[in-house]
């Protein structure tokens, strides 16, 4: 039997027990969160707060406390010195390292082989287990498969405990199935220099037959545009002819779009976007014609909710579990996973769309948004801003940042934009103004703000050279895949870097 026959074989034995959590999520949930209990009672984590007596999930509310990084890294600190059963019941080696966007300090996310099998791996598998049943009789197993991940440096603690990027654990440690039609070579893939790594990974991947990408947007245009400089070629498809399938993640994909259907001018071209992160593997989209993704139930993570009006880091009172849930309220993420997090406040917020099954769209993070004049400024709303200015200019992004403008005695507040243009707009004015209005179409409290600009000034945009953000980052020493400008800040501090770093690039020119 061919081996595309096999695999889709698979693939459809999976859908069912997909469709089981869809039909039946409450209960997958509570039988996960029994088994975590019971596995973790006697770890010390469990001793401390006496998993014996949970019973139930007030029990784990009352007697569990919430966690952000600072909290659990003591743990993480004597784990990495080889102590064991701290957090969870099986050992403890690998360690992936999460720059995220509300912390300038590494954070180092446990990582164990239940979370990298049952959650990460898992929830490759299940991105191809979802399209194949969006797209039957498909080939994808023929071609190769482009792996963009991060910068990918192992640093050993032991002869097995180590740490690094997530994607260098995962290349690392790759099931047979994902193996064996992944390109660039390891040797290629674990490079830790980024630019030669762009370089190197586009000379080795062009004679290649690529049936699928995945990587981060940003990250994959850089590499894509480094392959049509090469080749001389007018977009992606005169290289790969049966290219059909991108798999992205990391950032949301709306600002990235058309620049897309530019690289790959071909209707029978599909997006697939994920929500995976150090610290788990959440979301996967799961319908044809929906961005909306469907929340993953079973991958030994057990998910909790804080509403953002009542949102206050590990002193939030208010925390449900998904039965409690309701459409069109923004929640901070909590997660307790078999990786040995426990009611960990991941930074990431979401709104469910639906509840039968439970989808979602990520809205922002709980400290990436401008909040300065109570506008409550999400990067939901910047992203969908600024996809529709561009889209009404005839602009091209590459990259973005906001920061609020402090009122003075003289002068109202505002929003300093960032913007890094492939393509400039047709009229900067015009695309200014379709941003500000977009943002008080979507967002009510901006829109009061901005009322006669009585408290927010209109936005003001300022360009910067390309290669700013990439020069900001390598500055920052967090050039690579995994890290990301944050969209918005509540302070000036990372505006005032780059804007520095735009200073010396323009006086080097």
């Amino acid at each position: 039997m061919p081996f595309n026959s096999i695999f889709a074989w698979i693939m459809k034995k999976r859908m069912h027990q997909i469709d089981l959590f869809r039909k039946y999520p409450l209960e997958v949930q509570a039988e996960l969160f029994e088994k975590m209990i019971s596995l973790s009672k006697e770890t010390e984590w469990g001793f401390k707060y006496d998993y014996a007596k949970i019973k139930r999930y007030s029990d784990f509310q009352q007697q569990v406390p919430l966690q952000e990084y600072q909290d659990i890294q003591p743990s993480v600190d004597r784990l990495m010195k080889g102590e064991q059963n701290i957090l969870w019941s099986t050992d403890t080696k690998w360690f992936a390292k999460s720059s995220g966007t509300t912390s300038s300090r590494s954070k180092l996310i446990p990582v164990t082989q239940e979370s990298l099998a049952d959650c990460h791996y898992k929830g490759g598998k299940d991105l191809l287990a979802i399209y194949y049943d969006n797209y039957p009789n498909r080939k994808l197993y023929n071609g190769k498969h482009l792996i963009i991940g991060g910068s990918a440096q192992i640093n050993h603690l032991s002869a097995d405990s180590y740490f690094g990027d997530l994607s260098a654990i995962i290349v690392k440690n790759l099931p047979w199935w994902a193996e064996i039609r992944r390109t660039p070579s390891k040797e290629i893939a674990l490079m830790t220099e980024w630019e030669s790594k762009i370089e190197k990974m586009a000379l080795s991947t062009i004679e290649e037959d690529v049936y699928i990408i995945a990587g981060v947007p940003s990250w994959t245009m850089v590499l894509a545009n480094k392959i049509l400089e090469i080749t001389g070629k007018n977009n992606l498809k005169e290289v790969w002819p049966n290219l059909e399938l991108f798999m992205h993640g990391g950032v949301s994909f709306e600002p990235y779009r058309e620049q897309f259907k530019r690289l790959i001018p071909d209707p029978e071209m599909h997006y697939v976007e994920t929500y995976n992160a150090s610290e788990g593997f959440f979301g996967i989209q799961d319908q044809r014609d929906s961005d909306e993704l469907l929340l993953m139930l079973d991958y030994g993570i057990f998910y909790e909710f804080i509403p953002m009006d009542s949102f206050d880091g590990t002193n939030s009172k208010t925390v449900i579990d998904l039965s409690q849930v309701k459409i069109n309220v923004n929640y901070a993420l909590v997660i307790s996973t078999n990786g040995g997090l426990w009611r960990y406040i991941v930074g990431d917020t979401i709104k469910f769309t639906s509840t039968a099954p439970y989808r979602f769209k990520i809205s922002g993070r709980t400290k990436s948004y401008i909040n300065t004049f109570g506008e409550e400024l999400i990067v939901d709303n910047a992203e969908k801003a600024i996809a529709y200015a561009c889209n009404k200019t005839n602009a091209q992004i590459a990259e973005y940042t906001a920061a609020p403008i402090y009122m003075t005695n003289l002068e109202h507040g505002g929003h300093e934009w960032l913007i890094e243009f492939v393509n400039l707009p047709e009229n900067m004015e015009r695309f200014a103004i379709l941003l500000d209005e977009h943002l008080r179409e979507i967002n009510s409290d901006y829109d009061a703000k901005r009322y006669h600009d009585m408290i927010l000034n209109k936005p003001s945009i300022r360009i910067v050279p390309l290669g700013t953000f990439s020069n900001w980052l390598k500055s920052m020493g967090k050039l690579g895949g995994q890290n990301k400008v944050p969209r918005l800040s509540n302070n000036r501090t990372i505006m005032e870097q780059i804007l520095q770093v735009a200073d010396l690039q323009k006086q080097s020119i």
